[in-house]
């Protein structure tokens, strides 16, 4: 049963760029979005760039293998490897969406590697067109109740129904299974919410000189996790086994103080 659980970021975290922008500028759709971003939501605004695209004669395959093209570390693949081969359990909360990640994750290898991924959703019409959601439907639900992250999706605490809590939800999930530390990375400031769910015992992995790390900075006392800053790709795979080992070490510590416990109390 896993004990540990490792939550990432997606956009400069797993990968070193934002997925979207990098489909925006890559299939040269950049002038009208930034000629649309001051008036439409971000997420509604990747929708209508993904029918700007199909309208002009791309696919979905072409979106594909855009996609494909994303630079992945092979640091950041390794410590994603190694961390799964050791039982952890890793997830992903992310304001990207479904099909840009899975297409990345697949492509890298490291689909099977995550139990579950938390994003905006998306889903191919019957046109064939890629489509992309907002993980909170505003229409239906104008607040999910947190006034600082943007309103399609806070990453700690969604109230609206049935869509859960994200990372509270993660975290009231596994409570009932024994105790399990959590290890939490990411860059974005939409990242400081989720930050703000971890104890002590947790640990928080912000990336140096990114929003998240600055929020960190300046709200110290908010914070209890304990926070290992990153700043580059070989130093998020060290401290990232160097957390999930520390832990499954002490944990076998433990055990083995427990059963000489239990083998003293028999004599």
């Amino acid at each position: 049963m896993e004990r540990v659980f490792v939550v990432f970021d997606f956009d400069r975290t797993i990968i070193d760029c934002d997925s979207d922008k990098w489909v925006v500028e890559k299939l040269d759709v950049h002038d009208l979005f930034a000629q649309l971003l001051p008036s439409w939501s971000w997420n509604r605004l990747m929708d209508k760039m993904m029918m700007e695209l199909h309208s002009r004669g791309k696919t979905i395959q072409d979106i594909a293998e855009c996609l494909k093209k994303v630079p992945l570390h092979p640091r950041v693949i390794s410590a994603i490897q190694s961390a799964h081969a050791s039982g952890c359990d890793l997830r992903i909360v992310s304001d990207s969406n479904y099909f840009f990640i899975e297409t990345i994750l697949k492509h890298n290898g490291l689909m099977d590697c995550f139990s579950e991924i938390n994003t905006n959703p998306s889903y191919v019409d019957a046109e064939g067109r890629l489509r992309i959601l907002q993980y909170h439907d505003i229409d239906k639900f104008p607040s999910h109740g947190c006034t600082s992250c943007p309103s399609n999706m806070c990453k700690a605490s969604s109230l609206a129904p049935p869509l859960g809590l994200v990372m509270k939800r993660i975290q009231a999930s596994v409570s009932a299974e024994g105790e399990k530390q959590f290890i939490y990375v990411g860059d974005g400031k939409n990242d400081f919410c989720p930050a703000l769910t971890l104890k002590e015992t947790d640990a928080l992995m912000p990336r140096k000189n990114f929003p998240l790390w600055e929020l960190i900075c300046n709200n110290k006392m908010l914070v209890e996790a304990n926070v290992q800053e990153w700043s580059d790709w070989e130093e998020l795979e060290t401290k990232l086994l160097n957390l999930t080992n520390t832990i499954f070490i002490e944990e076998k510590c433990r055990s083995l103080i427990v059963l000489e416990e239990l083998n003293d109390s028999k004599h």
